[in-house]
């Protein structure tokens, strides 16, 4: 099958420089509309990498996301998300980033083009076989992230992707590939746009989904959630007032003493 970048291929729009901003963003929306159309179809892709993240968080194992540029800064964002949201440790959902944490805030020069040190990068946190190694790159010819995979599965370790073009060499290379076609962007190459929206969506999916399928959430409260603010504390005082017949104060008290809303809960209900 031939492999053609739509990511790469130029905007169906012309002269963006004489549009007024309500063109713009009156365009730029329209585009954007199409993206959770794109995710849509892909969703038996995304079920597959999801059920197979739940079956290695079950025997122990971690989530690990690699990625270069937007990729990889949306990967960071969705691993350090996770603890504060579901009560997580913090090394359970890991974000890698091609270049290191520098490259978070500035991009580092050919650092997307190292083959071999996106392993180097996991081996830093003793990784294993009860793991899953998830790469993220919307062209799908990333050399980090590619490379990086490759020697997951020569070690037994199970690997995903999101990408943004079909038939890419790294939906090749990983053995639960995602593939979120959405096609030219606004600005031709520009893929921190509709790319980069659509591997936010995967994303979320792939971390709530997993987190729930783990337990993390009951009924629909993120009971496990980190306190860390005033307002994580009155959300969580509200959701034990719904779960138990207590006032407000009550709530608080409980929640202070037992540090969660689960385990607030629970314990009145013993």
């Amino acid at each position: 099958m031939t492999f053609t970048k739509t990511t790469e291929q130029s905007s169906k729009y012309e002269h963006l420089e004489k549009m007024s901003v309500h063109e713009l963003l009156t365009n730029i929306n329209n585009e954007d509309k199409t993206v959770p159309n794109a995710v849509e179809k892909a969703l038996p892709q995304i079920e597959a990498l999801v059920a197979q993240t739940v079956a290695n968080l079950k025997l122990g194992g971690r989530i690990f996301y690699i990625g270069a540029g937007t990729s990889g800064r949306l990967g960071v964002v969705d691993a350090s998300e996770c603890p504060p949201t579901f009560g997580v440790p913090f090394d359970l959902v890991n974000g890698i980033i091609a270049g290191g944490d520098t490259a978070i805030r500035r991009a580092v020069e050919n650092a997307e083009d190292n083959a071999t040190q996106a392993w180097i990068d996991l081996q830093a946190y003793d990784i294993n076989s009860n793991d899953i190694v998830i790469g993220i790159a919307a062209s799908g010819t990333t050399p980090y992230v590619i490379g990086g995979l490759e020697t997951c599965n020569e070690n037994n370790i199970a690997t995903g992707c999101i990408t943004c073009n079909a038939g890419s060499p790294l939906a090749l290379t990983a053995k639960f590939p995602v593939e979120v076609v959405v096609g030219p962007e606004f600005v031709t190459g520009s893929s921190r746009m509709k790319a980069g929206t659509a591997q936010k969506l995967v994303l979320n999916m792939i971390s709530t989904a997993s987190m729930i399928q783990l337990g993390k959430v009951k009924g629909n409260k993120m009971v496990d959630m980190q306190l860390s603010n005033s307002k994580l504390v009155d959300r969580g005082v509200k959701m034990i007032m719904g779960e138990i017949p207590v006032s407000y104060e009550e709530a608080s008290e409980l929640l202070k003493k037992y540090g969660s809303v689960r385990n607030a809960v629970d314990n009145f209900n013993k």
